[in-house]
């Protein structure tokens, strides 16, 4: 894992208003990369997945994965700087390739990262990260205590039925593993009854069907050995005691 981050942003100026919102909100002490992407030559562009060290101590739930891209105009001495926050790994990495980041560049692979538990886990993470555009996503909420997951609320543009999905992750420390399941309701209210209640199975996608289910999860196991992501061994990975109340994140920040 190289957590080194540096953007040497100090002589040059945010090229628009978000750009120098988004570096005011950031203390670059509080980020670690997990993975980083940065072009060549001159290093025009930076993409990076970070985990922000800051959340775990505000509004508990917050997404605690940050996307980062950073494009240079050294004619202009000038920088844009855009972020996103996402509650998993996939959807941080589709936000950056989106931006146009090679998803290899940011596959969290080796031994700092906890690995998938299953190839359905590696099937819908892969989905995930090469969706485009396809979800829109509607809440998140992340618990680095018992129980340790994830989920995210998003809408599929691409489903005829049942188009809200629950992305849930779940993390067996015990194992070093995790495992991600999707689901599909019919609207917002269904979705978030289960997750209040999570008496009955996540009800799986019309696509996870027996019809086409023997193609879709033969195809899974090649995504293994061609850049699987894993998840980093931070934040999520160390569980502890939540704050006794929200508690609201700092809005200025010194510059990346």
């Amino acid at each position: 894992m190289n957590d080194v981050l540096d953007f040497h942003l100090d002589d040059l100026a945010p090229a628009n208003a978000a750009s120098e919102e988004a570096v005011e909100q950031f203390w670059s002490g509080d980020l670690t990369a997990l993975a980083q992407h940065h072009t060549t030559p001159s290093g025009s562009h930076s993409f990076v997945l970070a985990h922000d060290r800051s959340v775990t101590w505000a509004i508990p739930g917050s997404p605690q994965l940050v996307a980062i891209a950073v494009a240079w105009d050294l004619s202009r001495s000038t920088f844009t700087l855009e972020t996103s926050y996402h509650a998993t790994a996939s959807f941080t990495q589709s936000w950056l390739v989106e931006r146009g980041c090679p998803p290899e560049r940011i596959a969290l692979v080796g031994s700092d990262y906890v690995m998938p538990a299953d190839d359905l886990t590696v099937q819908a993470e892969q989905q995930i990260r090469e969706s485009g555009a396809r979800y829109e996503v509607l809440d998140t909420y992340t618990s680095d205590f018992d129980p340790c997951e994830t989920w995210t609320l998003a809408r599929d543009s691409r489903a005829d039925q049942a188009p809200v999905r629950v992305f849930h992750e779940e993390w067996d420390h015990d194992a070093g593993t995790y495992t991600m399941r999707e689901g599909a309701f019919a609207d917002v209210s269904a979705a978030r009854c289960w997750l209040d209640d999570r008496s009955r199975p996540l009800p799986e996608p019309s696509e996870y069907s027996d019809h086409n289910g023997a193609v879709v999860r033969a195809s899974v196991a090649l995504t293994r050995s061609a850049g699987a992501s894993a998840t980093a061994k931070v934040g999520l990975d160390a569980p502890r005691t939540p704050p006794a109340g929200p508690v609201q994140r700092p809005v200025q920040g010194r510059p990346l």
